[in-house]
């Protein structure tokens, strides 16, 4: 079992309703019946209720896995998620918006396999927080909390393999943990442990996929080795994802948690566009838009998508005025997020920026907001205490809460 100092009632959680929702409320059970290699648990009609007994509730959880696709270097709303054709030239740049499977929501044009799936996934257009700096903000939204750049606290995925434990979490020769190809990485790798230690880090695939089985050796988990020969996958499916690192990667990612494998970052870089960012994204949206949407279709045609919660984020969105060296800077004040499964409601759209897509005007939503909600989603405390090398206590989260609307 982990080690904890102390485990406390959480305030806000994602089942809250009526009365019940001001009360404190005893969490039992952190991430109950792993499921068996390769083989996820019968999914039951009850798995997003609650059962009452006397003046406690114990709930149960919606997702049994996280795949977290992290853009790294920022994502620019503007072009992608949150178009702002209204804006003036110099803001809302080069790409018209299209309709999409909502009706009223509408994306840039470069998405348009995406735009068939948005009815399958929840759009956050209002993340927000105070840190332009990569490294700072890349762990802060990496664990729900900010410090400095070197990686204070413990990212989720290192978090989730504490919880479910590391011999827990090997049973039939999976990690708990999984990133592929490693973690994100700027001037360091980010996104660790930290004081949880070593032997909570992320298993680095090292590549995002092989084009044939090697012999497996000590250093592979026999599950894992599997997961990486996609070759062993129908032609029609690679090529949905398409011949890309993000589209092999993506697709190793649901192999990862089809064999039960808790946590998987998938590491996207290459969005931080200074620079020429439209001759960058007219190469990366497309393929960023074929591998997320096939994503999502085949985990739900696998019927995944219902247990595996899709986070998919980068530490902060792009600057909305064009710079003159025609790309955006850093902007943290707006972000958009996508979620999808594990109970998300399909089709959402939640919050919204001004109308240059600078701040926030309507419902903002912080990392710790998102960190509270995955963590609750797998049934794991997020006020939970553990245990400093010092013996001191620390919450897993000191602020934050759930975003309801994604469950209501």
């Amino acid at each position: 079992m982990p080690d904890t100092v102390l485990r406390r009632p959480a305030l806000i959680d994602c089942f809250g309703s009526g009365d019940h929702s001001r009360r404190d409320f005893l969490r039992t059970g952190v991430l109950a019946g792993l499921s068996l290699p390769g083989v996820f648990p019968a999914p039951s009609s009850a798995a997003s209720q609650e059962e009452h007994r006397g003046d406690f509730r114990i709930r149960r959880q919606r997702a049994d896995a996280v795949i977290l696709v992290f853009l790294g270097g920022g994502l620019s709303h503007l072009d992608s998620f949150d178009p702002k054709p209204e804006a003036p030239a110099d803001i809302r740049g080069l790409y018209r918006p299209i309709d999409t499977a909502v009706v009223g929501l509408h994306i840039s044009e470069l998405l348009p396999q995406m735009a068939q799936v948005m009815g399958k996934v929840a759009l956050i257009r209002s993340v927000t927080h105070d840190s332009e700096h990569h490294e700072t903000a890349t762990n802060g939204v990496l664990s729900g909390r900010f410090g400095s750049p070197f990686g204070d606290y413990p990212a989720l995925g290192a978090v989730v393999a504490h919880q479910v434990g590391h011999e827990a979490g090997f049973a039939g020769s999976v990690p708990p943990y999984v990133a592929i190809p490693r973690n994100p990485s700027f001037t360091w790798e980010l996104g660790k442990s930290a004081f949880l230690g070593y032997r909570y880090e992320a298993y680095p695939t090292g590549v995002p996929w092989l084009p044939h089985a090697p012999s497996p050796d000590g250093g592979i988990a026999p599950l894992i080795h599997e997961a990486l020969v996609l070759d062993s996958e129908p032609v029609a499916v690679r090529e949905r994802f398409g011949p890309t690192s993000v589209g092999q990667s993506l697709l190793l990612a649901r192999r990862l948690v089809e064999r039960g494998v808790r946590f998987v970052t998938v590491n996207c870089p290459g969005w931080d566009h200074h620079t020429s960012i439209f001759d960058r994204l007219e190469k990366k949206l497309p393929e960023f838009d074929q591998a997320l949407s096939a994503l999502i279709d085949d985990l739900d045609s696998h019927g995944l998508l219902m247990r595996t919660l899709l986070v998919v984020m980068g530490e902060f969105g792009r600057a909305p005025k064009i710079n003159a060296s025609a790309g955006r800077d850093h902007w943290s004040r707006a972000a958009t997020l996508l979620l999808a499964g594990a109970g998300v409601r399909p089709g959402l759209v939640l919050g919204q920026t001004d109308k240059y897509g600078a701040f926030v005007t309507q419902r903002p939503v912080s990392p710790a907001d998102v960190a509270y909600t995955i963590l609750d989603s797998l049934g794991i405390d997020p006020r939970q205490r553990l245990a400093m090398p010092d013996g001191r206590p620390v919450e897993i989260l000191d602020r934050g809460e759930c975003i309801r609307e994604l469950f209501a």
